[in-house]
């Protein structure tokens, strides 16, 4: 059985919908897995700021784990989800990727599947590039990338981004369809079951 880790950030919920969808599939394929959410860095008054944001902060507190670099270790394969900022991850995702550096200078990193998904405000609003972005770290760390591909009719009624499930809000919270939802469920489906296969 593979052990899976969903790690994401997310701040008014599109990405934590990825997330759980991805982690579902996952556990539909016999994975072990771990969801946990990164922790947040905004101030109290910016979250504040935004309802829906602060809405979101409040509905997972208790319901989600922080993550910590232990389930990265912990972890035979991993998806990392972060909203996009100017066609990046989000701060609060570059931070925990960046306390990892003691488990990639051992090697507790490489030679895991990997596999990335994304949100942004519109369609073209850099999910791509953010997604390509994780890519660059997974390449770091030594795993092995386990993108969607066009591995599935599915994935092209999500949009076709053969990089990761990838959803645009519109600006609101929770907006993902039952496309992306299905498709981010396929796309933890193929990373358990890449990851069984490295694992055996």
């Amino acid at each position: 059985m593979a052990k899976i880790a969903v790690i994401y950030y997310s701040s008014t919920g599109n990405v934590h919908q990825l997330a759980a969808a991805l982690a579902q599939g996952a556990e539909e394929a016999g994975a072990e897995v771990r969801l946990r959410r990164v922790p947040e860095l905004a101030p109290e008054e910016a979250i504040s700021s935004n309802p829906l944001w602060r809405a979101h902060v409040d509905a997972t507190a208790d319901q989600v784990e922080e993550a910590t670099p232990a389930d990265m270790e912990w972890a035979d394969g991993y998806a990392l989800g972060s909203p996009t900022r100017f066609g990046t991850p989000a701060a609060q995702m570059k931070q925990f990727i960046d306390q990892l550096g003691g488990l990639w200078f051992t090697g507790k990193l490489a030679n895991k599947g990997a596999t990335a998904f994304t949100s942004a405000q519109n369609v073209h609003g850099g999910n791509e590039s953010t997604i390509l972005t994780f890519f660059n770290i997974f390449s770091h760390f030594g795993a092995v990338i386990v993108p969607p591909g066009y591995t599935d009719p599915l994935l092209f009624e999500a949009g076709g981004n053969p990089y990761g499930v990838s959803t645009a809000s519109g600006g609101q919270s929770a907006t993902a369809s039952e496309a992306e939802l299905t498709a981010a469920r396929y796309q933890g489906r193929r990373l358990a079951e890449i990851t069984a296969k490295l694992v055996a």
